[in-house]
């Protein structure tokens, strides 16, 4: 690999909820407090760093999991995960037992020295579209290879082989990761690129995040039409023409769905330029409080966690 080493990117909310329902909540502190959650992202992170060697790493953060603009958009976007309001923030439905290990995650990557970032009124996945628009603005020469690790289907919009980006999705968790890239897309999802496949998840919709979708749509369709018509802005072209290679049934149908159209491609798609701050994102080889490290793995009973983590951060 030519330029700078690989930048891996995680989205942590979704790594961290893997872990707590795939790590039995019988793992628990010396307290009793479960730790489930932290003891799987931290041996995810270990594993990670270990497998793919990263010379940059960023755990990015969902300062709102659900923000306005989108909700603007789209009333239902998330709205089934809602579990109340905190003045103008909206609370999502998370077990209690996930909510209390997430302070300590927190606490444990602040330590290591592993780089934390989230943006006020944005998602993980917007902090990850930032970063990834962030290095390839940089000149060839520096810029480096992207691994985006998610268990979310919405951030391989980025995929993009010329710049190097790929997703790794922990499919069967992340000893086993599915690597996304153009020819993945092309052979699982009928699509040539990252922006194909936002196209079609603005078509197909996905009810796990409140977006309908085009009724009657769905992804094998989506996808015949971005391939036919290049793009989302060419397959409403084609409705608005009446293009006869369109079938009377799908324009009726996108012509249907014209509000919805009309709004989805910005719910859909991460964004690019959201105030994500700069931080150090070095991999961190030797811990930044290793005091504070021992503390939080005694009180916590992470100790074997910790240790590996801080064994494969050295042996990169």
């Amino acid at each position: 690999m030519s330029g700078r080493a690989s930048l891996m990117l995680l989205d942590t909310a979704s790594l961290y909820f893997r872990a707590f329902f795939g790590v039995p909540d019988s793992v628990k502190a010396p307290d009793g407090t479960p730790v489930n959650a932290v003891r799987g992202l931290l041996d995810m992170i270990a594993r990670l760093v270990t497998d793919h060697r990263p010379a940059r790493l960023v755990a990015a953060w969902d300062d709102d999991w659900r923000p306005a603009f989108r909700v603007a958009a789209i009333p239902t976007y998330k709205a089934h995960r809602v579990a109340g309001q905190d003045g103008e923030r909206w609370v999502e439905e998370v077990p209690a037992a996930l909510t209390a290990q997430i302070p300590v995650i927190v606490e444990v990557l602040a330590a290591v020295g592993v780089a934390r970032v989230g943006a006020p009124g944005f998602e993980a996945d917007d902090v990850i579209g930032t970063l990834v628009t962030r290095e390839l603005a940089r000149p060839a020469a520096e810029r480096a290879a992207v691994d985006v690790v998610t268990g979310d289907r919405d951030l391989f919009q980025l995929v993009d082989d010329e710049a190097r980006v790929r997703v790794l999705y922990p499919s069967k968790g992340v000893k086993d990761l599915l690597v996304v890239d153009q020819s993945m897309l092309a052979e699982r999802y009928g699509v040539s690129s990252g922006a194909a496949y936002a196209d079609l998840a603005v078509l197909r919709g996905d009810p796990s995040d409140g977006l309908p979708g085009v009724p009657g749509i769905g992804e094998k369709t989506a996808a015949q039409l971005v391939a036919r018509f290049g793009d989302l802005p060419g397959v409403l072209a084609a409705r608005d023409r009446s293009d006869p290679a369109l079938a009377p049934a799908a324009r009726r149908r996108l012509t249907d769905a014209a509000d919805y159209l009309a709004v989805a491609p910005a719910v859909v798609r991460v964004a690019r330029d959201a105030p994500v701050e700069q931080v150090p994102d070095e991999l961190p080889r030797v811990v930044a409080d290793a005091d504070r490290v021992v503390e939080l793995a005694q009180r916590w009973g992470l100790t074997s966690s910790v240790r590996r983590l801080v064994d494969a951060l050295a042996a990169v």
